[in-house]
């Protein structure tokens, strides 16, 4: 920036996320600088089998399950959903109950937002289907799916299910799930967001099994999954990493299970909110658990069994429970690795693994295009020590040619790389992406700053000083860090901003990186005022201590972490966000993320309204929502700037949660739900669905 800057129970949540994002490394992984950055879960499984018609069918529709789903059993060999049938594209209910109820196996992919009506109709899925959404565009809202007797082979995976609520939290009047199954078999529930329903999330009832239920998000419910209703002890489960948050009861509650194999979920109960949960994994009736690894934050009686059931813990960590904790019981011991094959995460690093990894992927259920890019992509590599066909980025962006049509990849191999890159407008559809293990392995380092001599004559400016800048379309950049390394207690003589990565261009995707420096450490830029500039940051760091996530773009830093970072003095102060967004267009979206950093308490503002050149007409905005907020932030999280009062343009949060949380005051607005509802992650990227290329 150019100048020196000394009771609500039931919640909403938006996720766009992309992680799906490269099949050779991304990311997801555990936000945590030196982990690796490879596919998990689903997405790193290989497809089974398929006939002839799909083998040239991307992965996610060829997919199969893991976990007892898995199993042959009862005349089903495993659970594939249609793969061996055709490929459809929904965007209306009744094309999806056309397909979904149809005899014939269907890859049914929802492209839209299907809105049921009536609310709290569920569609009666018949076998043999695979319902997917396309990236995180599928949406099912006010109702969901119904598999009945003898229904098998189906997959239910990568979509969105909300908002059947009704105004009553326990309610008994409408049986409205996101998923019920009576008498089903064969079932995989995979990577969905499952929230804010009448009745329950998900009920597996009257026998249904070989069912494996992973990598779902369930959350905003009374009920989140439960399980019985029969009083056979017939049924085999498989429950694993799911994140399990502000839900009341049946986490899940799993009564008369034959084997209840649950490994890696997350179950948080969030301290300070208006939801409590009253326990965690229950055993009922004579269930015989096997409870694995899994993280339990902050629950009362997180683990519980009746008298009759049987529960064995192994690895599980525990913060901050309370209550029954417990295991033993009579039945009879078994393991599940004689049923099938499976991995177990480190039970310390699921919170982050799970944050990160569950809900709908960018690289599930869409189309062959990214696909067919991706394999016509042409790859640059760089090396310091030669082995690469070029030894600096830069060279290797100079080398793409100008008005190039499709991908190209710059692959650049561990090392430090000090230089300045710059992407010209003339070199569209670029990615930058680290090769090593981790995003710490290939870092991109520069330390100009406001007011640092040009070569050439003159100084740089905010913009100007940019360790990376992108003026190109289409740019994407992944497993690395971009930082600026101005010492800036050592030049006291200029000006303390220094940029390390700036965008001016339109659909920029940022996974698995680091951008880290001080003051004004990532300016998201447009081309110009009048020109739209889209940012989606996903699965990475954003470090630093004033303004430093700045800028007009209208940019998305989702699933990620926001650092603080103390002054070059050691002194705790700063801003988190310095937007100056343009009239009419949306600003700066932080969702699903979390704000910390080792700095005193109550010294940092959320944000400032950033008039850049004083320009009135402005309207900077700043939306920080379900995330996590320490206790750095101050009471009063926004504050004016330049003579121009926040309060007069457009700061919000909603459902924030942690130390640095609050309720709302005239000081600290909180958006409604409706309002929420049109400030989700989608609506910030429109007609863009980031995904790998």
């Amino acid at each position: 920036m150019s100048e020196i800057r000394s009771k609500a129970r039931h919640r909403r949540r938006g996720t766009a996320v992309v992680a799906g994002v490269p099949l050779a490394l991304i990311a997801a992984g555990v936000l945590g600088y030196g982990t690796d950055l490879g596919m998990f879960g689903a997405d790193a499984r290989q497809a089974s089998a398929a006939t002839a018609a799909s083998a040239a069918a991307p992965a996610w529709a060829t997919a199969s399950a893991d976990g007892f789903a898995s199993v042959n059993a009862l005349g089903q060999n495993g659970t594939y959903g249609g793969r061996d049938g055709k490929t459809v594209t929904v965007k209306t209910l009744a094309d999806l109950e056309k397909y979904a109820t149809a005899p014939e196996p269907y890859v049914i992919v929802v492209a839209a937002t299907i809105t049921m009506n009536p609310v709290g109709k569920e569609i009666k899925v018949q076998s043999d289907k695979t319902i997917v959404g396309a990236g995180t565009s599928g949406h099912i809202v006010g109702g969901g799916f119904f598999l009945g007797q003898g229904v098998h082979n189906v997959i239910i995976r990568n979509l969105t299910i909300r908002d059947a609520y009704q105004g009553v939290w326990n309610d008994k009047e409408h049986d409205f799930d996101a998923i019920q199954m009576d008498g089903a078999h064969h079932v995989w529930i995979d990577h969905n967001d499952l929230r804010h329903m009448a009745d329950g999330l998900i009920d597996s009832r009257k026998d249904t099994t070989y069912l494996t239920v992973s990598w779902n998000k369930l959350s905003q419910e009374n009920k989140a999954f439960g399980i019985g209703w029969t009083d056979n002890t017939t049924a085999d489960i498989t429950i694993h990493h799911n994140w399990i948050r502000e839900t009341e009861q049946r986490n899940p509650s799993t009564d008369n299970v034959a084997h209840a194999h649950l490994y890696n979920n997350y179950l948080e109960d969030e301290a300070g909110t208006s939801i409590t949960a009253s326990y965690g994994n229950y055993s009922r009736g004579k269930t015989n658990m096997v409870l694995e690894n899994s993280y339990f934050q902050g629950l009362k009686n997180p683990v519980t069994r009746d008298a009759t059931a049987t529960v064995v813990q192994r690895g599980n960590v525990f913060s901050g429970t309370s209550g029954r904790n417990e295991s033993g019981g009579s039945g009879a011991a078994w393991d599940p690795r004689k049923y099938y094959a499976y991995t177990l995460d480190k039970a310390a690093d699921v919170p982050a693994l799970l944050k990160s990894g569950v809900g709908p992927r960018a690289s599930i259920g869409t189309t062959s295009t990214a696909t067919t890019k991706a394999a016509a992509a042409t790859t640059l590599t760089v090396a310091k020590d030669g082995s690469g066909q070029y030894t600096s980025v830069q060279a290797a962006v100079n080398a793409v040619p100008a008005n190039n049509p499709s991908r190209v990849v710059i692959a650049v191999k561990p090392g430090t790389y000090r230089e300045l890159v710059k992407v010209p407008s003339n070199k569209p559809h670029v990615t930058i992406q680290g090769t090593g293990a981790s995003r710490k392995d290939t870092v991109i380092v520069y330390n100009n700053a406001s007011g640092t001599p040009k070569p050439g004559g003159g100084t740089y400016g905010t913009g100007g000083s940019a360790s990376v800048a992108v003026e190109a379309d289409d740019f994407q950049a992944r497993n690395l860090t971009i930082s600026n390394d101005f010492d800036e207690g050592a030049h006291q003589d200029i000006a303390g901003q220094a940029v390390a990565l700036r965008t001016a261009s339109d659909k920029v995707l940022l996974d698995g990186v680091i951008v880290s420096g001080d003051q004004d450490t990532l300016l998201v830029d447009t081309a110009s005022k009048d020109r739209l500039g889209r940012v989606y940051m996903t699965n990475s760091y954003v470090i630093g201590n004033v303004d430093f996530i700045f800028g007009r773009a209208t940019a998305v830093i989702d699933r990620s972490v926001i650092t603080l970072k103390k002054r070059w003095n050691g002194t705790s102060a700063g801003y988190v966000t310095a937007p100056s967004t343009a009239a009419n267009r949306k600003g700066i979206l932080i969702a699903n993320s979390t704000v910390n950093g080792d700095v005193s308490d109550r010294t940092f503002y959320l944000g400032r309204p950033w008039h850049a050149g004083g320009d009135a007409s402005l309207d900077p905005q700043t939306t920080v929502r379900n995330t996590t907020l320490s206790a750095a932030i101050k009471t009063t999280p926004w504050t004016d700037m330049s003579g121009f009062s926040w309060k007069n343009d457009r700061f919000a949060e909603y459902k924030n949660t942690g130390a640095g949380s609050g309720s709302a005051t005239s000081d600290r607005p909180q958006l409604s739900d409706a309002q929420a509802a049109n400030q989700e992650v989608a609506d910030w990227l429109g007609d863009w669905t980031p995904s790998a290329s």
